[in-house]
């Protein structure tokens, strides 16, 4: 193993500027005012994040002009298609298995991966939301982090950071949100979720009220005649939102959610927004072949590109990644939020002794990426502008005749200096994001 104490190389990040007209705008309000304007207007919203812990959004917004996004929105759509059409294969014929782009076991190792999603018929859609994360690298270019399919948050998020900062700005040059909902098909959906005790429990209700249909619990649900019905009125679209995102666990059995969609799925009468099975796609060992799926399934080479991801399952790239433990990011395969991260950069040489251990015990539980100082952005601190480290969660909606975009998506913040998880969950905060007309 390299030596641990080595210091690594340190970095600057890409500063992203304001736009001019914004900063004229920011110092005729005065940074205190503004703050204060957008801080009321979000309480007023009564946005939160898991619980009553207000969500806190940062007044300044992030800024894209129309063609650096119409860039990226080409990106994420031909990465979505290309991760809609591995889900299907996955669950069909594995083709790209066979051509030997993606190890098999990558696929059976993978938590998410669930064979008996293979019973039911194909759906017209699988994926149906798509929330990526996209960082600056220090060059300036867009990237893919992670790939989040099974139910991603953020929506509701992103209209309340649009509607605080709407306070402060009434007259916005950027696209508006109308319509940046997810497409459900069919005539009677609802959104089913865990209840209060999900974390994400105020998106819940305001999505379902954004989108005029009833929230649910499974309480609410039961079948008669193969048909789902929720408080005795049929439903033909599920929007699943639940923690519990498997039809079947590790044995084989019906998970809870699983027993209660199952005969309607399995006879076609339903259709579920995010299926089960989609997990399989954002899975942080399967996110280092998505560039390869695009040119597999497309025919295309990738718009976007992804964080280099190492598989340590390989060999060569266990022996390389700890070598340079001190240069990379570690993460649990099966981590969510930010927990058990480790920024090799930034980390003591005996967590970076300990982890070298784990990864050698047990390899195929952790994944390596390069690590990338994330840009940052002009950010309100105690009354005045300081950079903070930003990245993105745009939002990419699937249907049976395409992909489309949210336009801007949510812009998540580290509040605290130097710090690279922007997660809600590890106290980051959010921003409007501004794709300008």
């Amino acid at each position: 193993m390299g030596d641990l104490a080595a210091p690594p190389v340190v970095t600057e990040p890409f500063e992203e500027a304001l736009d001019t007209a914004l900063l004229a705008r920011i110092e005729a309000l005065g940074v205190a005012e503004l703050a204060e304007r957008v801080s009321a207007a979000s309480r007023a919203t009564g946005v939160s994040f898991g619980g009553d812990r207000p969500f806190h959004v940062d007044p300044v917004p992030r800024v894209f002009t129309a063609d650096e996004w119409s860039a990226l929105e080409a990106g994420l759509i031909q990465r979505v298609l290309a991760l809609e059409t591995f889900v299907a294969d996955v669950y069909g014929e594995q083709r790209i298995v066979a051509a030997g782009l993606v190890p098999g076991r990558v696929i059976e190792s993978c938590d998410h991966y669930d064979p008996r999603v293979a019973e039911l018929p194909e759906p017209p859609v699988r994926i149906g939301v798509a929330g990526l994360d996209v960082v600056r690298d220090e060059t300036g270019v867009l990237r893919v982090l992670e790939d989040n399919l099974r139910t991603p948050s953020g929506l509701a998020f992103m209209r309340a950071a649009r509607d605080s900062v709407s306070a402060a700005f009434p007259d916005l040059p950027a696209r508006p949100l109308d319509g940046a909902l997810p497409r459900l098909p069919g005539e009677s959906a609802v959104l089913l979720s865990d209840g209060p005790s999900n974390s994400a429990w105020y998106e819940h209700q305001r999505l379902a009220a954004l989108l005029g249909i009833p929230l649910v619990t499974l309480a609410d649900l039961d079948t008669v005649g193969g048909r789902l019905r929720a408080n005795g009125r049929p439903v033909d679209t599920v929007y699943r939102r639940t923690d519990e995102d498997r039809l079947s666990d590790e044995h084989g059995r019906l998970t809870e959610v699983g027993a209660a969609l199952y005969e309607p799925l399995r006879g076609g009468t339903l259709t579920c927004v995010n299926g089960f099975g989609t997990g399989v796609a954002d899975d942080k060992l399967v996110h280092a072949y998505v560039e390869d799926m695009v040119r597999f399934y497309l025919g295309e080479e990738p718009l976007l590109p992804s964080v280099h991801t190492y598989d340590l399952a390989d060999p060569a790239c266990l022996q390389e990644v700890l070598e340079r433990l001190g240069e990379l990011v570690i993460k649990p395969r099966t981590g969510h939020g930010g927990q058990g991260v480790v920024v090799g950069p930034h980390a003591k040489v005996a967590d970076l002794r300990d982890l070298s251990h784990a990864i050698r015990r047990d390899p195929h539980d952790y994944i390596a990426q390069d690590t990338i100082m994330l840009s940052s952005h002009p950010t309100v601190i105690d009354g005045r502008l300081e950079p903070r480290h930003v990245d993105l969660r745009p939002f990419v909606f699937v249907g049976p005749d395409g992909a489309a975009v949210a336009p801007g998506g949510l812009t998540r913040v580290a509040l605290e200096r130097g710090a690279l998880v922007v997660n809600s969950s590890q106290r980051g905060g959010g921003k409007d994001t501004w794709v300008l007309w």
